[in-house]
């Protein structure tokens, strides 16, 4: 688990879709304009990290990284090495709702 603060992860995010934003030689306004976010947002996204989920999502999708995002944000499957692995993990089952604190 990395440790990382939630305003640095949010200035990482800004930088890498600036980064892909730069490397696909998109200006803020064409890429605004693709993402159908608009120009305000975009900048205090790259300056502040600051942006709503839907606005990030659209962004994402503009970039052509929204599947990578999606990737790592999925849960991964178990990795077996042999068949009592499989079998000690078949004991837990999947909890469907999470617990109320």
């Amino acid at each position: 688990m990395l440790l990382i603060s939630i305003p640095k992860a949010q200035q990482k995010l800004a930088a890498n879709i600036k980064a892909l934003r730069l490397a696909q030689g998109l200006t803020q306004e064409g890429l605004a304009e693709r993402a159908d976010v608009s120009l305000p947002t975009l900048r205090k996204f790259e300056q502040k990290g600051v942006l709503s989920l839907l606005s990030f999502v659209k962004l994402c999708m503009a970039l052509g990284c929204l599947e990578k995002v999606l990737e790592a944000t999925a849960v991964s499957q178990p990795q077996f090495s042999s068949i009592d692995d499989v079998l000690k993990g078949q004991k837990a089952a999947t909890p469907k709702r999470g617990w109320k604190k």
